[in-house]
């Protein structure tokens, strides 16, 4: 039998906001090494303030400075750190109620053994050195001291409006046979398909059953490495990561032999030019650089040919 393809992958973008008012304001704070609560109709302070008042939905405009130092109120401890966590050694999460507040904070808290942990301990911030309006200007908690934590000098006058948060998600994919099967073909330089044997369609890249009739897929086929432009989208933005200067187009192209259109990069020819019906081909990385992908495919480029008709491709729009 032959054995399926699985890779990791990793879906990552920074995820950018505006901080509003309260927020903004506990996050200035925190560049500022200040911790910032927020007052609640009823005379709660919460940290960190919630941007409207849960009993009355009014926005929360009473802003209060609590103590660095607190008290745990519950905890938990981490022996296998992971990525992204606050420390790459055995530590705890704790719930802390610093002086001056009525709720709990979450953060880490810094000891090498969970016997140094309890519910009622005294802790104390840990400004990190570098601070640019973050939960993660407070590096952690730490044990209390008798002189309490260090003072910090405020950065900056401006308030902090906005914040980049890296997002990140890391998996394994596992390939199904069918698409295991396309994968290999092209690390072999061939464009693999698979047909339906009801209503004869055949899907690039692959299904395990055809999503019209549900009829499963059992026919492998090789498909043509030119095609016709069915749609696209000239690409004018910029963005992080990019990796071709815009403008430049991304269409959906109609393999010879196939039913379905697959997305790919077209180059070769100014984008202004591009047009539904271009009939274009494939243009591969040097053999060396092919792997189970298909980036081998490094972008399409128009063949010279005539454009294609209309009605060979009206119905794959």
């Amino acid at each position: 039998m032959t054995r399926t393809l699985s890779a990791p992958v990793t879906v990552a973008f920074d995820y950018t906001r505006s901080t509003g008012p309260v927020i903004g304001r506990f996050l200035t704070g925190l560049r500022d090494g200040q911790v910032v609560g927020g007052r609640t109709s009823e005379g709660a302070v919460v940290v960190p303030p919630p941007e409207f008042d849960p009993v009355t939905h009014e926005p929360i405009t009473d802003f209060v400075e609590v103590a660095p130092v607190g008290t745990v109120t519950s905890w938990t401890w981490v022996p296998e750190p992971v990525k992204g966590q606050p420390f790459d050694r055995p530590f705890a999460f704790v719930l802390v109620r610093l002086d001056g507040a009525d709720a709990p904070l979450l953060h880490a808290l810094d000891v090498s053994s969970p016997d140094e942990v309890s519910t009622g301990m005294r802790v104390q911030v840990r400004w990190r050195e570098e601070r640019v309006g973050s939960i993660t200007d407070i590096e952690c908690f730490e044990v209390a001291t008798e002189s309490g934590p260090t003072g910090v000098e405020a950065i900056g006058d401006n308030p902090v409006t906005g914040v980049i948060v890296p997002v990140s998600l890391d998996y394994l994919y596992a390939a199904s046979p069918e698409e295991s099967a396309f994968y290999r073909g092209l690390n072999e330089g061939r464009i693999l398909g698979q047909r339906c044997p009801t209503c004869e369609k055949v899907y690039v890249p692959p299904r395990s059953a055809c999503p019209t009739d549900g009829t499963p897929t059992s026919e492998e086929v090789e498909v043509s490495q030119t095609g016709t432009i069915t749609t696209f989208c000239i690409v004018n933005v910029p963005f992080l990561g990019q990796k071709i200067t815009p403008p430049y187009v991304s269409a959906y192209v109609l393999l010879d032999g196939a039913d379905i259109a697959v997305l790919h990069l077209i180059l070769g020819v100014p984008a202004a030019e591009v047009r539904m019906g271009m009939r274009v081909e494939a243009v591969w990385k040097p053999r060396e650089e092919w792997t189970y992908s298909l980036e081998n495919i490094d972008h399409f480029e128009p063949t010279g040919e005539p454009d294609a008709d209309y009605d060979t491709y009206k119905h794959h729009l």
